[in-house]
């Protein structure tokens, strides 16, 4: 019996020995496998609090950028307000000093008006007096005229009557020396 219980101690060690291996091997495969699981939902986890550690950073960055765009446009915009009432003051100044020329330039034109307005009344009455002084000289020159034309009409109304004695007298001479 002793060789038995020996026997038997050696097959129960021998099998515990086997059920120590295959569970140690079973213990293994399934710690593996506990572990790979584990692992990879882990790293999954992990991939996933990455990505969300990024996109708050992004998020971050673009709030950040927002920040500074929305104080580049309210710099621009003081900027251009700035160059608009420059514009406006530049434009008013503008338009008064072009509204002082205006009133200049119509001044003068009124004041040319006038004096082209004085102009040409003396010129209208200068050559209204000149027409009249005109008028008189061909009057006068009429008449002028009218008494030679009646002289040269009392000449010729003398030579035809002195032509016609002159030709009656030698009509009358030549008939009396003929008889």
């Amino acid at each position: 019996m002793p060789s038995q219980i020996s026997n038997n101690e050696q097959f129960y060690q021998k099998v515990a020995e086997l059920v120590r291996k295959i569970l140690h091997e079973e213990a293994e495969n399934l710690f593996a496998e506990k572990i790979a699981d584990f692992v990879r939902n882990n790293e999954l986890k992990a991939k996933e609090l990455s990505l969300i550690e990024r996109v708050i950073r992004v998020e971050e960055e673009l709030k950040s950028l927002r920040v500074i765009e929305t104080e580049r446009f309210e710099v621009t915009e003081k900027r251009f307000e700035a160059l608009q009432r420059e514009l406006d003051a530049r434009l008013s100044a503008l338009h008064n000093e072009v509204n002082a020329r205006f009133e200049a330039v119509d001044k003068r034109l009124e004041a040319l008006h006038r004096e082209m307005n004085t102009r040409f009344e003396a010129l209208h009455r200068e050559m209204n007096a000149r027409f009249e002084a005109t008028e008189r000289r061909f009057e006068v020159l009429q008449r002028e005229m009218n008494t030679r034309f009646e002289a040269m009409e009392r000449r010729f109304t003398m030579l035809q009557w002195t032509m016609g004695i002159g030709f009656s007298f030698l009509a009358v001479l030549i008939a009396v020396i003929k008889f």
